[in-house]
């Protein structure tokens, strides 16, 4: 029976790239020249960490990396931006933690969506992704046409496309 998957997969290589050519940006901004701006990637725990005197020097820096993850081709909503920045010393400091899978509010939106749309396909929820299964590939493929154009405030990859 034919399906695939619904998945977020983040590209860890890329987001280090945009943090790199941001970080190179920084150097170069002169603005920001005397505020002790500090940009780096945790691969570990998967969080973008930044540091600076003032908030609104903070604010820059996000901006700078939402526009290096757009050029670097990902989707700015990987990173979750509801953290609010808190004093350290001298400086100000903010993590951005980054989204990957699915999670279960997010799994169910994306069922009750499939199953609003009235296609003859069968979705679940398996761990951190959802899998849609049906005995049309064109079923499948209408099914990544409407996912395509409805906003679950995550970016979703299509993935596993069995027939």
């Amino acid at each position: 029976m034919p399906s695939f998957d619904i998945v977020n997969k983040i590209d860890l290589q890329k987001i280090d790239n945009a943090i790199n050519v941001a970080g190179k940006e920084l150097a170069n901004r002169y603005d920001l020249k005397d505020e002790e701006c500090t940009i780096e990637l945790d691969k570990k725990t998967k969080q973008v960490k930044l540091g600076a005197k003032q908030e609104m020097a903070l604010q820059s820096l996000v901006d700078i990396i939402l526009s290096k993850f757009t050029k670097q081709g990902l989707d700015p909503r990987i990173l979750d931006l509801s953290k609010e920045p808190h004093p350290s010393g001298k400086l100000v400091l903010q993590e951005l933690p980054v989204k990957e899978g699915l999670d279960k509010e997010t799994g169910k939106k994306i069922v009750q969506f499939i199953k609003d749309a009235k296609l003859k396909v069968q979705a679940s929820i398996m761990d951190d992704q959802v899998r849609v299964t049906s005995k049309s590939i064109d079923e499948l493929q209408a099914t990544m046409g409407k996912l395509r154009g409805h906003d679950f405030e995550v970016p979703l990859q299509f993935d596993n496309m069995r027939s």
